[in-house]
């Protein structure tokens, strides 16, 4: 019998072998552009980081210290803390008058400065109508006058008003002074906003009125905190306008009682208490901008994120 034998498979040709298999070739990394610049850049916000922070810190650890320790050891850390600068300024120094003086006429010209500059910013960005264009280039154009050139009319004004001397003539003084900003940076966030928000609110039956309270201005609120966070910085570090419309001594505010007690403490040599309330007008400031960072920087690229 023939028996058949099953062919053999054939074997594959010129195929390599493992250990003939050519090796994946590396790509090139891609080289890190403006590696440079960044350490250039980084440096010079650690540099200027240094001279804002450490100003700050060193007022405060020098209100702490007794007079001897600030002139005999500036540098040092204090050995023991002297709460007694606080009080002493606090109450001695009149700080807690003006503390509050400042809150009255802040609070109130922040509050204003806001309800009228969105509904102005809202009916500049939102409406249609002739000379819309020029009110808000005669906004614009109240950035850039100088106050100093408005001290003596405006002095006048407030007198013959019997608005001088008084916090509410002060607070409608520094909402004036303020709206030009306000309506600016406002009139340009309300343009970022949606209109197909209001148009349904419109479609419901809101009025305007209920459409600009209820709907807007809650969307509006990362530019209402920016905008506020720098008027409260402006409001609450000015010295030029209530030096000219409030020299009554009991309404002055933070900044005028600092520069007195400034002048008293140079005679009497009560450098730690005028150093306690430096602190006191400054912490507020701080506090707010560290609350509300993040809304200010939400407000700021609002605009660019459209």
């Amino acid at each position: 019998m023939k028996t058949t034998d099953t062919p053999a498979e054939p074997t594959p040709k010129n195929e390599p072998t493992p250990k003939n298999e050519p090796k994946p070739r590396k790509e090139p990394e891609p080289r890190k552009e403006g590696g440079a610049l960044d350490v250039f850049s980084h440096g010079v916000l650690v540099i200027w980081a240094i001279m804002v922070v450490l100003p700050l810190v060193w007022a405060v650890m020098t209100s702490f210290k007794d007079d001897a320790s600030i002139f005999g050891s500036p540098w040092s850390l204090p050995d023991t803390l002297h709460f007694d600068n606080w009080s002493r300024a606090w109450t001695q120094a009149h700080m807690s008058d003006y503390f509050l003086n400042t809150v009255l006429v802040v609070g109130g010209s922040l509050a204003g400065t806001l309800v009228l500059g969105s509904m102005a910013a809202y009916v500049l960005a939102r409406f249609d109508f002739p000379g819309n264009r020029f009110v808000y280039f005669l906004f614009v154009g109240g950035m850039s006058f100088p106050i100093m050139l408005a001290l003596v009319p405006l002095f006048y004004v407030v007198d013959n008003l019997g608005l001088l001397n008084t916090v509410h003539g002060l607070i409608l003084v520094y909402i004036a002074y303020s709206l030009p900003f306000t309506v600016f940076f406002l009139t340009a966030f309300f343009r970022t906003l949606p209109t197909s928000v209001a148009e349904a609110a419109f479609v419901d039956g809101a009025s305007h009125t209920r459409t600009f309270f209820q709907v807007m201005l809650p969307m509006a609120k990362p530019g209402l905190i920016s905008v506020g966070i720098f008027n409260f910085l402006g409001q609450w570090n000015q010295y030029m306008l209530p030096t000219v419309l409030n020299t009554d001594p009991d309404q002055h505010v933070l900044t005028q009682g600092l520069v007195q007690l400034a002048v008293s403490q140079g005679y009497k040599g009560d450098w730690s208490g005028l150093f306690a309330g430096l602190v006191m007008a400054m912490l507020p400031v701080l506090a707010a901008y560290i609350l509300f960072q993040r809304q200010v920087v939400q407000g700021l690229t609002a605009g660019a994120l459209k």
